[in-house]
C-alpha cells in the first residue's frame, strides 16, 4: 500500500511539472512595444526625380530605373489610443514612413535606419498601387515580392487609386486609421452594386498568371475623403492599367456576372415620370455559349427579386397590380441600359473581356476555346451578345403582395 501511494505521489509531481512547461509563455513572443505593425501599404511611381536627386536623397537606384515610393501605414505602441484626448491636439491613430528607390525589398530595409520599431507585416490589411505605378510597370512585377513574403497576408485586398496610393492613407480624423476604413468600405458590396467583390492577394495571384484581362476596385481622393469610384480594367498580357470603369459601368458589370448582393436601380415611372427605387434582395445570372461552326454568340439571362424601397408616384394606389408591372418595366429598362453601356465599353473600346464570357465558354466548348483563347479579347469584341433582363417584385415596402 505504501509503495502505491510513492508511485502516484511521483506520479503527479511528473504531470506537475509538464504542468508548469505549458505555462513558460510563446518562445517567439515580441514585446508589443518595441513592434510597428503594418496594416496599409501604398506604392507610387516617382518619374520626375532624376538620378542626381535620387543620390542627393539617399535613394539608391540603377540608372534608367523609375523609382518607387512606398508608403507603410504603422500602428505602434505610441498611436494606439492616440486620438481620444479632449481640449488637446490629437495626434493621429497611426503613422506613415514613406522611403524610394528602385526595388521594394531595399526600400522596406532602409526604413529600418529611420525607426525604432521592428516592421511587421503579418497585419497588413491592403495594399493600394497607384494609376502612373500601374500604367507603367506590369503587375506581377509590383508584387512579386508581395507574393514571395512569408510575413504577408495573402488576405491583404489590392486597390488601385486613381492620382496618387499615399493620399489613400491620410485621413482628416485623428481616431481613423485609413488603412483599415478601406477594409470597411470594401465590405459595403453587400448593400451596393458600384463595389466590386475585394480581390485579395491570394487571388489576384492567380489572375496574373493567366492571360485573361480583369478588373480591380478604384479608390479616389477628393478634398481629403476616400471614396470607391468604379475599377480599373487590367490588361491579361501586359499586366498593366489599361483604363477606368465608372460607376454606372461597374453596375451593368455586376448585372452581367450576378455577383451583386444588394444595391438599387434607380428609374423614372412612364405615366407620371416620377422616381421609383427597386432595392434587390437577390440576383442571378446566366451566361450561355452558342457555338454554329466557327460563329461564337452569348446569351445572358438576368433575374432579380427585390421590393419598391422608395416611390414618388402619387397618383393611384402604389399597390394595383398595373403600377407593379409598369414599376417591374421600367427598372428591367434601365438594367438593360446599364448591361448595353458596359458591354459597348468592353467590347468595341477596350476589346476585353472582363465579365466572364471566355470562361463560359472554356467550360461548356472547351475545344471551340483551345481554337480562340490566344486572341481571345480580340475575338470577344467582335462576339454578338444578346440579353434579357426579368426583375420581380416581391413586397412593397413592409406589405407583402398577393398574387
Amino acid at each position: 500500500m505504501e509503495q502505491r501511494h510513492k508511485n502516484v505521489r511521483l506520479l503527479f509531481r511528473f504531470l506537475s511539472f509538464l504542468l508548469l512547461l505549458t505555462l513558460t509563455g510563446c518562445w517567439s513572443s515580441r514585446e508589443i512595444e518595441e513592434l510597428g505593425l503594418v496594416v496599409g501599404i501604398a506604392l507610387d511611381l516617382e518619374k520626375d526625380k532624376s538620378p542626381e536627386e535620387a543620390l542627393e536623397r539617399n535613394e539608391n537606384r540603377y540608372p534608367d530605373k523609375d523609382l518607387i515610393t512606398i508608403t507603410n501605414q504603422l500602428i505602434t505602441s505610441e498611436t494606439t489610443g492616440a486620438g481620444k484626448k479632449e481640449g488637446k491636439s490629437q495626434q493621429k491613430a497611426y503613422n506613415n514612413v514613406s522611403e524610394s528607390g528602385d526595388a521594394i525589398l531595399p526600400v522596406l530595409r532602409n526604413m529600418v535606419l529611420r525607426s525604432d520599431k521592428r516592421i511587421f507585416a503579418q497585419h497588413l490589411k491592403v495594399i493600394v498601387i497607384g494609376e502612373d505605378l500601374a500604367r507603367t510597370v506590369n503587375l506581377y512585377q509590383i508584387l512579386d515580392f508581395f507574393l514571395r513574403g512569408q510575413e504577408v497576408r495573402p488576405s491583404s485586398i489590392i486597390l488601385i487609386a486613381k492620382n496618387r496610393a499615399s493620399n489613400t492613407l491620410e485621413s482628416k480624423e485623428p481616431a481613423v486609421i485609413p488603412a483599415l476604413h478601406l477594409i470597411q468600405i470594401s465590405k459595403g458590396e453587400e448593400r451596393t452594386t458600384k463595389i466590386l467583390p475585394p480581390l485579395s492577394l491570394a487571388k489576384l495571384n492567380g489572375k496574373l498568371h493567366s492571360d485573361s484581362s480583369f478588373l480591380l476596385q478604384n479608390v479616389s481622393t477628393k478634398n481629403g475623403e476616400v471614396k470607391f469610384e468604379g475599377a480599373s480594367l487590367i490588361d491579361g498580357r501586359e499586366k498593366k492599367l489599361r483604363g477606368f470603369l465608372n460607376e454606372k459601368d461597374l453596375e451593368g458589370i455586376t448585372w452581367v456576372t450576378g455577383k451583386g448582393k444588394g444595391g438599387l436601380v434607380k428609374s423614372s415611372d412612364e405615366k407620371t415620370g416620377q422616381l421609383i427605387i427597386y432595392e434587390i434582395k437577390s440576383m442571378k445570372s446566366k451566361i450561355r455559349p452558342h457555338v454554329d461552326g466557327n460563329n461564337i454568340s452569348f446569351e445572358v439571362n438576368i433575374s432579380s427579386e427585390g421590393r419598391i424601397a422608395e416611390s414618388w408616384v402619387v397618383s393611384g394606389k402604389v399597390s394595383e397590380k398595373e403600377f407593379l408591372k409598369r414599376a417591374e418595366k421600367v427598372s428591367e429598362k434601365e438594367v438593360e441600359r446599364l448591361v448595353k453601356n458596359v458591354l459597348d465599353k468592353t467590347q468595341k473600346e477596350y476589346q476585353a473581356d472582363v465579365l466572364g464570357f471566355g470562361d463560359r465558354l472554356r467550360i461548356e466548348h472547351p475545344k471551340v476555346w483551345g481554337n480562340v483563347k490566344k486572341d481571345w479579347d480580340q475575338t470577344f469584341s467582335k462576339i454578338p451578345i444578346k440579353y434579357n433582363v426579368k426583375l420581380t417584385i416581391t413586397d412593397y415596402g413592409t406589405s407583402v403582395l398577393k398574387k
